[in-house]
């Protein structure tokens, strides 16, 4: 995610809206996106300020209490699918996930299933 545009350059879009120029003017003016220069000035509107909202951060991963089963389950049966992952969590620990929660905690822990071994490309 990328940081957002100081407060100083923020004012001077909202100030030169005020004075007249229009939303795509003062973007160009100051290089930024009209949408920009739009909610910028409704955010003055609304709040009386420009400043950028706080960075919100992530949830916690929901499947991190279950590291260790899982390495283990899948250390013992590497074939395993997504969806069979899935399934096993449901009936044998009683956790309802999703089937992005497992993707994304096998992608975190840098996994992946390849179901053929690598071929040599034909001559």
């Amino acid at each position: 995610m990328t940081r957002a545009l100081s407060r100083d350059l923020r004012d001077r879009v909202v100030a030169a809206m005020r004075e007249g120029a229009t939303a795509r003017e003062a973007a160009k003016t100051f290089s930024v996106s009209a949408a920009s220069a739009v909610r910028w000035l409704q955010l003055s509107r609304m709040t009386g300020s420009t400043a950028p909202r706080p960075h919100v951060a992530r949830r916690r991963p929901v499947l991190l209490d279950q590291r260790d089963w899982l390495l283990a389950r899948i250390s013992a049966a590497p074939d395993l699918t997504v969806r069979a992952l899935r399934a096993e969590l449901a009936e044998v620990r009683g956790i309802e996930v999703g089937y992005g929660a497992v993707w994304r905690f096998l992608a975190r822990e840098q996994l992946t299933f390849k179901k053929k071994p690598a071929r040599r490309r034909t001559e």
